[in-house]
């Protein structure tokens, strides 16, 4: 049985907790020799290297050390390449945009991912069946595979 307190939560009655079934028992389920101490082995991870090391070992193996090399000085934009997959290229023009590509014969849309902030196309997913020329800086061997098969063209731009 559980009463509402003041902050909205459920609060547990009294008389329904362990504590009372334990008065009139002088250490409460904890013993009397070993007694019942604040911290005995330290608190929190304490001891990972040195007295809880076995625990470490087998159920955190690897938890302490370095791995990998460090890079002093890392600038996040000499790495910034978003992508987009095949299937998902569409969408940059939106349906209707597909669909006057289709209709208009010896024409392929021309869809520059760069515009978009978008650098690189990668292969996941199908095309339509419909010629469309995609520029982008970087294009995976997939996608260009992909789309030469429908008919496309890859352009790559700086």
């Amino acid at each position: 049985r559980r009463q509402k307190n003041r902050s909205g939560g459920s609060k547990m009655t009294t008389r329904l907790k362990r504590n009372r079934h334990k008065r009139g028992h002088v250490s409460a389920g904890h013993g009397r020799v070993g007694k019942h101490r604040k911290h005995p082995s330290g608190r929190g991870n304490a001891g990972g290297q040195h007295h809880h090391r076995i625990l470490f070992d087998k159920y955190h193996p690897g938890y302490f050390g370095k791995v990998g090399m460090r890079h002093f000085h890392k600038q996040k934009n000499h790495y910034h390449c978003p992508i987009i997959n095949l299937d998902k290229i569409w969408t940059l023009l939106g349906e209707e945009a597909r669909l006057q590509a289709a209709k208009a014969s010896g024409k392929a849309a021309v869809i520059d991912v760069t515009k978009y902030g978008i650098f690189k196309v990668l292969g996941k997913g199908d095309l339509p069946k419909q010629p469309v020329v995609v520029r982008a800086k970087f294009v995976s061997k997939l996608a260009e595979k992909k789309i030469k098969e429908v008919g496309g063209a890859v352009q790559l731009i700086a």
